[in-house]
Order: structure tokens, then sequence, then C-alpha cells
């Protein structure tokens, strides 16, 4: 049964237009997207016909397996490719994969190149497609992705790449719309089915509409296409339904090795099933004609004759070598069978870790943790280590110290002072992830006496460096220093390069912090543990490396440093530490005069990753401040100081207790209780943190509790600080330094404490600019108290007017509807509710007379929308970040 596409010219064109470019060196990305059912997979195979001679369509399937596949559409290409990339694949290894897919693409004949269903890929596929797909302009390839809009849910891997994104050149959307009654008649004709009728019963669906045709007895259509669909297989002899229903069990296509074990009757049958349209044959391998029919199919059978059906399945897999092991879980999990759950779990979670598949990971972790107690007690301990582990790596808070307790809980029953020692240093490090200070030091403690006690230097310096990471953290830095640099001569010794980058780390940072230059010692962190690929100390140097330049108010040397580490963390999906960089880069772009972007990298920080989530709410107060939004400053600010004092570290307490001194100016309201902010700057002053003291000994001053003369004093004695020469009173000299250091609000604020008029009007265009009303009307309200008559009137109540009329909350909507977000990636963005979304959509719709997304997005590039500041945001993903 072959249905003729309709209504799908321009789709078609466009598709064969990139295969055609892609021919002559030009390759593009094409987004196919629509409900289930719409003809995305009727739409690709019609290109075949329209490729170039020399072309070659390349074709990967994404599963509905329980957890995807690691790479799984990638791995369907093996046989199509060359054997690079084919050793590759079957290594799993996503570094790999990577560059040997470009080279193929780059050095064979043009492609296209297809991944079907990518609402069902892993995240090791969606990775490697971002690579490719900024790449693609590059490559003689036509990327072409198909999905469901309906699956994406928030935070979903794939609508993280589609608002990666966004509407940048060489990338096309095609959305497909249903058909129309004409469409629906033309289908219909020829049969006795009455065509305005069906096209009521389908919406103009593709597949429900050939469904019900292939289905109709007459004039008389099924009360469903499920009950077509079975109507159909009712038809057949009893051993067909017996194949296909043991094909249903088994998503995606099935290859002939494989059927030629299920099929008892042999492939005969197949001709039957193909000829009812319930399955097609392709290159030996068979398929259900579309998802929705094999889903029909699985839903019908009963409870035994699915677990018979997928413990047949799970048994033939079985005998190949080759098989997937997510798809030995899925039905080992399907039919219950335990023992195959404890044969294939562990392996699977391993190589969609290695894959790069953090999340899938953890779901074959958590399958096989059910069953723990099948384990050896050792084997029980990696496990719950590796879960933990792999939790950390995706950014989930809740789960992971109680999985390290695990592990560590059967270390000490095995007597196993070697395996203990490391589980409790990565006990320490995920309690401080976590926010459990007391927790983090009591293991780290006890990690450094298992350690000396078992006579072994590396492990000796591996929990020395440990303890002066913590010690460094909570600002008793010289005692840090001590540490490190033990533990930088034990892990020189011993040649252990991963503990030599940790303690480097940890170094650099304290020195920072003791005001002096912690450069040397990080910058050879970061290159020691990308030498070795330790991700995890490099992404941590690179951490700590801009903040240290942002604390010392570097601006300028940071930033290309924090492009580094999110390219880093998102290659290897190192979603905890990708989530703590956008928050410092957050940091970066508030400081900048970035604000917009500032608060859209605040908001990826998830409240589980609360390290990174304490900076995101320090930004967005700071913000809405700045911008007059004084009840969402109050209580994000009060917010932040909640979270900062639950982690209970000095890095935390202290920038927060800055920021609610600055709320509580610009907004009459005090979200940090007065005498807390007196023990934090007391903290600072006697753990010795310049940059704090500075910073808050203006903010203290500006409340009227200004510190010493002395102090102040001795904060500039080694090098200017613009904060403590502003709180001295200097302040033309600290507007010269900001202005140097690239932060105009600060130079703004500095210039407006100035006697002369002239660096009052310079400083109020600045905050004009930045749209920082509050501020600017304090300097508007000085220079009319100075005689000026004509103050220059400020910006209007709309700082980006538009001719639609839209409130700037709309316009920020439009803007993202515009890069093809979903209104749950919206509601992340812009930490809203959907149903908040789902109302502005509706409105920005109606305010531009237009009906569809695409109409939207349309009319927002006509518009004009100046911002004072543009700027290409970094490192930007959808969510995750796993």
């Amino acid at each position: 049964m072959v249905a003729r596409l309709l209504e799908r010219a321009d789709e078609l064109t466009a598709l064969a237009s990139a295969a055609r470019s892609a021919a002559r060196g030009r390759g593009s990305t094409l987004l196919v997207h629509g409900e289930a059912g719409i003809g995305k997979s009727a739409l690709v195979r019609s290109l075949h016909s329209r490729l170039p001679a020399e072309g070659r369509l390349l074709v990967g399937y994404c599963d509905a397996l329980s957890t995807p596949r690691a790479l799984g559409p990638l791995k369907d290409l093996t046989g199509s490719v060359g054997r690079v990339l084919t050793d590759a694949l079957r290594s799993g290894e996503r570094d790999a994969v990577m560059p040997a897919l470009y080279d193929e693409l780059a050095g064979g004949a043009p492609a296209v190149l297809v991944v079907e269903d990518a609402h069902w890929a892993d995240e090791a596929t969606v990775d490697t497609l971002r690579y490719l797909a900024r790449r693609i302009e590059q490559l003689p390839v036509a990327l072409v992705l198909t999905y469901r809009d309906e699956e994406l849910a928030n935070g979903h891997p794939l609508g993280q790449l589609l608002g990666d994104l966004g509407h940048a050149d060489g990338v096309a959307r095609l959305p497909l719309a249903r058909l129309s009654s004409e469409a629906v008649a033309a289908l219909a004709e020829g049969s006795d089915l009455d065509p305005q009728s069906l096209h009521t019963l389908t919406d103009g669906n593709p597949y429900l509409v050939t469904e019900l045709l292939a289905s109709a007895d007459g004039r008389a259509v099924p009360a469903s296409v499920v009950d077509g669909v079975l109507g159909r297989l009712h038809r057949l002899p009893a051993d067909v339904q017996a194949l296909v229903e043991q094909l249903a069990v088994l998503p995606g296509a099935v290859g002939h090795e494989l059927v030629d074990v299920l099929a008892a009757g042999g492939w005969s049958g197949l001709v039957e099933a193909e000829d009812a349209g319930l399955v097609r044959v392709v290159g030996g391998a068979v398929a259900f004609r579309h998802e929705l029919t094999r889903r029909a199919v699985v839903d019908a059978l009963s409870g035994a004759r699915r677990v018979e059906l997928d413990r047949r399945a799970l048994r033939a897999l079985e005998q190949r070598a080759d098989s997937d092991l997510s798809q030995l879980v899925h039905h080992a999990v399907e039919c219950g069978d335990v023992d195959a759950v404890v044969r294939h779990g562990p392996s699977a979670a391993r190589e969609a870790s290695a894959s790069g598949a953090h999340r899938e990971s953890v779901a074959h972790y958590r399958t096989v943790m059910a069953h723990e107690l099948r384990f050896e007690p050792h084997e029980r301990a990696r496990l719950w280590e590796e879960l933990a582990v792999e939790l950390y790596t995706i950014g989930v808070g809740s789960e992971i110290v109680g999985a390290q307790q695990h592990a560590v809980a059967l270390y000490r029953s095995l007597a196993d002072p070697r395996g203990l020692a490391i589980s409790l240093r990565w006990l320490s490090r995920l309690c401080w992830f976590a926010g459990d200070r007391r927790g983090a030091v009591e293991a780290a403690q006890e990690c450094t006496h298992v350690a000396t006690g078992a006579g072994d230097e590396g492990l000796l310096a591996m929990a020395l460096s440990n303890e002066s990471q913590l010690a460094m953290l909570g600002n008793d830095n010289e005692f840090a220093i001590r540490l490190a640099e033990q533990a930088t001569i034990l892990a020189r010794r011993v040649g252990d390069a991963q503990v030599l980058a940790h303690a480097l780390n940890n170094r650099g940072s304290a020195m920072f912090r003791l005001g002096r230059d912690g450069m040397q010692p990080l910058q050879e962190s970061i290159a020691v543990a990308r030498r070795v690929g330790d991700h995890e100390d490099a992404c941590r140097a690179y951490v700590n490396l801009a903040w240290s330049l942002l604390d010392d108010d570097r601006v300028r040397e940071a930033e290309p440093l924090l492009r580094e580490g999110l390219a880093l963390a998102e290659r290897v999906e190192f979603l905890g530490f990708w989530q703590y960089l956008r928050a410092v880069w957050a940091r970066l772009r508030l400081a900048q005069g970035h604000w917009e972007e500032a608060v859209r990298a605040a908001a990826e920080a998830s409240p589980e990753n609360q390290q990174a989530y304490s900076v995101s709410l320090g930004v967005r107060a700071t913000v809405a401040a700045r911008t007059g939004s004084d009840v969402d400053a109050v209580e994000t600010a009060r917010q932040g100081w909640a979270v900062a004092t639950h982690l209970g570290e000095l890095q935390r307490t202290g920038p927060m207790a800055a920021v609610g001194l600055e709320v509580a100016d610009l907004t009459g309201v005090a979200p940090v209780p007065a005498d807390d902010l007196a023990e934090v700057y007391a903290d600072a002053r006697r753990l010795g943190d310049p940059a704090l003291q500075a910073v808050l000994a203006y903010r203290l001053g500006v409340a009227g509790r200004p510190v010493g003369r002395a102090e102040l004093e001795d904060l500039v004695a080694d090098r200017p600080s613009a904060y403590a020469l502003q709180a001295l009173g200097r302040a033309e000299e600290a507007a010269r330094l900001w202005r140097e250091a690239g932060c105009p609000y600060e130079e703004a604020v500095a210039l407006a404490e100035s006697s002369d008029t002239d660096r009052l009007l310079a400083g109020l265009a600045i905050l004009d600019g930045l749209g920082a009303a509050p501020m600017a009307r304090r300097v508007r309200q000085r220079l009319r108290e100075r005689g000026m008559t004509s103050v220059p009137r400020g910006p209007g109540a709309t700082t980006r007017a538009n001719p639609a009329g839209l409130t700037a909350r709309q316009l920020e909507v439009l803007e993202l509807v515009a890069q093809g977000c979903t209104n749950a990636d919206i509601a992340a963005r812009l930490v809203l509710s959907v149903r908040t979304v789902d109302s502005h959509v509706a409105a920005v719709l109606q305010k531009l007379g237009v009906t569809t997304r695409q109409e939207a997005a349309d009319a927002y590039r006509a518009l004009v929308v100046p911002k004072p500041r543009p700027a290409a945001d970094v490192g930007s993903r959808p969510a995750r970040s796993r």
C-alpha cells in the first residue's frame, strides 16, 4: 500500500535544493517537524529520487526504547560508511565518533544525512548532531532531522539543540501541515467513503487518512485507527499474525539476521504483512510502516503475550554478539528477566557513559540498582559509586550523596582501605556539590586518615589535595596552599597527573583569594588536566580562574577562558560544570552590561546545582534591582541569601551580602539582616579576602555604615581597587579603572559620585543606555539640585519600542519563539510557568495579527528592536544539562 505524497511540493523542493547545494560543497541543516503521522518519513523517502547523481542518502533511526541506544541512529550507518567511522561507532566513544563522522562526510561523496524520529535520540547523538550542525556549512552534506513537536518536553536534549540552532543561516525549518479537504478527497478517490466525513474524522492527518482508507469495508469506517490496524492484522493467517506481533515488540527496524531467527515460517509471511500495509521491507530489514501502527499492535497484546514475545526477542538478541546493550536491557525489563538485567545492565550503563550519553547511563544504573542484592559487595559498591558520579555529571543533586554513601558503607564492610579512601574522597566532593559542607569536611578528614594508614603516596596526595580544596572553598587560604604544596610534591613524585592538576588548581585559587596572582598554577592545572583527559579538573580550573579574574576586575581576561571552558563542558557533556560555567558567564555579562544575556545564562542553573544556583540568584537579583523590578529584586535576593547561608561558605555569603546591600540601596527594602552583613564583612577581613572586603566596604558605606579609613587604605596600598577607591571618595580614579575593566554600570555609578557636571552627564548617558532607571533617576535629581534646568530626558517607559506595541516581556517571548523554542523551553529560560508563557504567546500572536509561530517569527525579524549593547550569547543550550 503506497500513499501519494500530496501538498508537500514546497518541502520536497527545499530538501532537493539542499541536496544540490550539498553537491556544490555548501551544507545546511533542515528540520522537518510536525505531529505523529504528519508524513515526515514519507517526505524523506520521496527525496531518494531527487538526489544528485553523485549523491548518497544515509539514514539512521532513533527507536522508542525505554532507554535510548547510545549513538543509535549513527550506528545504523555502519555498512554504508568507511572503515574509520565504522570502527569509531563500534567503539562507542563519542569523542572518536565526532571527528570520524566529520572526516567521512568531508571526504566522501555529497550526502543527505537523515536522523529519523530525533525526539527519541540519546544525548550522545544530540551532542554529535550539535557538533556537526555547527560545522555543516563547510561540508557537502544536507543534515535532515525529523521529529515530533509534541514530544519535546521541557529540558529535552533535542529541544536544547533546536534552541541553539535558532534561525541561523544554513538552518531551514520545514513544519508539515495537515492535508486540506481537497487533498483528502484526492486520496479517497475511487473509494466509497465520503471525503468530507473522512477529513472531519482525521483532521487531515495523512497517516490517519491512509489507515482509515486501507481499513474501510465499503462505506464502513473503523471507529479508530487502532481498530483499522487490528482489523487488517486479524485478517492475516495465524502464523503471519504471530510474526507481526513478534516484530511489534522490537522498536525500530529489524535486521534480516534477527528476522531469520524469529520468523519460524521464513520470510514468506512478510509478503502478506507487507501487502496488508502493516510493514515494509527495505534493504533486508523489516520495519512497521509507521510507529503508530507498531504501537497499535503492541497495545492490543495481553500482558502475558507481551512477556512471551519480549522473552523470545531477548533470547534471539543474546545469540548475536553485536546486539545493542540498550535493546537487551529493554527486553529484559519488559519481560521481567532480572537475571538478564543483571547480566547486561552494568555494561549498558558503562557503554552509555563512555559514549557521553550520561542521562541514559543514569537510567540504566537505576534499573540495575533496583536489583543490587544480586551483585557481590565489591561490584555493588562500584555500581553505587558509578551511579553517583553519573548523577554528578548531569547535575542532579538530590540523589548524589545517598548513592555515594551506599558505596562508602560497602567499602567499610570490605576492609578495603584503598577503595574506602577513594570512595570517601568522592563522598567529600559530592557532599560539597550538594551543599553539605560539614559532611564534605568530615569525609575529607577521614579520607586523609585512611590514606595515611594505607602507605600509598598517590592516595595520600589525592586526600591532601581534597582537603586543600575544602580549605580554599572555606577561605582558609594559607592552610589550603600548604596542603596543596604537599600534594603537588607527592603527585609529581608518583607521576599522578590528575592529582597534580587538582592540587595546582587549589593553590592558584587560594593565592588569588589572598590578593596574589594565581594565574600560573591555574593555567598549568588546565594544561595538565586537558592533556590527560581529566575533564572535571579542567572545568573546575576554568571556573576558578575566571571567577578569580572577575573578582580582580580583570573582565577582559576572563571572557576567552570562559568560552574555552564552556566549549569543553558542553563537548564532554559535563552538565554540572556547564551550569556552573554558565553562571560565571552570567557574572561576566552582568559586569559588561549585557544584562538580558546575563539573566538568560543565569536561568540555566538548576536549583539542584546549589553552587551554580547561588550565583544565578545573585545575578538575577542585581539585574532586577538595576532595572527597577523592585519586587523581583527583593524576593530573589532573599532567596539567594537563604541558599548562600545554607551552603555556609564565604564565597557564597560574601557576594550575596553585596547583592543584598545593592538591592536595599536601589529598592529601599533590605533583603539581608544588618547583623548578618556585619558578620560577613568581619569574615572577609579575618580571612583576608581583599576583593570581598572592597565591595562590602563600599556597599556598607553607601548604606550609611562606613568602615574605618585605615582598612580602606590597606586595600589600595599594594594595587588599586575600584570599589575601595569609591569608598575612599576617589570616584574619578575608580571610574577610570571601571572603564579600563569594561564595566559600564560601575563606571557610570562612579561618575555619578563626581562633583563635576560633565561627568554626571556622562554617567547618565551610560545608565540610560543600559536601561538602569533607578540610578538614572538619582543622577537626574543631583543635576537638578546643582541648578541644571535642561536635564536630558530619559527613554520612554518601553525601552524597546516597537510598532506592534508589545511589552518588554512579550518581546522576550517573541524573540525566543523566533529562535524555534517551544513554550516549555521559553518557560525554562525566562523562569516562568508554561501556562504564563502560553498566555504571552497567545497575546503576541493577537497583537501581531498572525495565527502561527512561523508567522510570528517572520514578523519579529521585520520589527526594529534596538539594543544598546548587542552581544552574542555563548554556550547557551536549552537545558542541559546532563
